[in-house]
């Protein structure tokens, strides 16, 4: 097991209500939890990012929320965290989950969860960060843009080595033995 002081950063919906997606979102949770991990989260307390800070919580894991003022109503901020950290705007929201993260993990969600796996995902590209990405998708929520980044790429427009820089999984078991610190 390694120590409380690994963080994991997941980027989820906060809107889906879609059973499987709040399920996935609660076996990662649980699964951060069972490992003795930190969770650092959206901080919103509605739809996935609530159901996989609230799972985390349940098995233990310490839990860091980051969320801008401005969404402190709208994604009911998850005063339940270990830590709240409520920021001026998005883009310091996302520079202290990246700060505060030891690897990444996405699961389903719209342009805001894809713009931060497409920031995270760019960062480690470029070298800016050596942390882990992985995304999560046993229902195919990514089916489509994956298939269009394969066409890019075959069009010369993104590279393998960029590729290389992302797990895509249905499986967690897979994501979780991607994020792990020791493989």
């Amino acid at each position: 097991m390694v120590s409380e002081s690994y963080s994991v950063c997941v980027y989820c919906s906060a809107s889906a209500g879609d059973q499987a997606a709040l399920d996935l979102a609660t076996a990662v949770g649980a699964e951060i939890g069972r490992r003795g991990w930190q969770l650092v989260s959206g901080g919103g307390h509605v739809s996935m990012m609530g159901a996989v800070a609230t799972a985390a919580r349940a098995a233990g894991a310490n839990t860091v929320g980051v969320i801008p003022k401005k969404l402190v109503h709208r994604e009911m901020a998850d005063v339940e965290s270990d830590e709240l950290i409520v920021t001026d705007s998005m883009r310091e929201r996302k520079q202290i989950m990246e700060d505060r993260a030891d690897a990444f993990l996405t699961l389903p969600g719209g342009i805001g969860t894809l713009e931060e796996l497409f920031e995270t995902w760019t960062g480690a590209y470029l070298g800016v960060h050596e942390k882990p990405v992985v995304v999560l998708d046993p229902g195919g929520h990514y089916r489509g843009l994956f298939a269009w980044i394969d066409e890019l790429r075959e069009k010369g427009f993104v590279g393998r080595q960029a590729l290389d820089t992302v797990v895509l999984t249905a499986e967690l078991s897979e994501a979780f033995a991607a994020l792990n610190p020791v493989s």
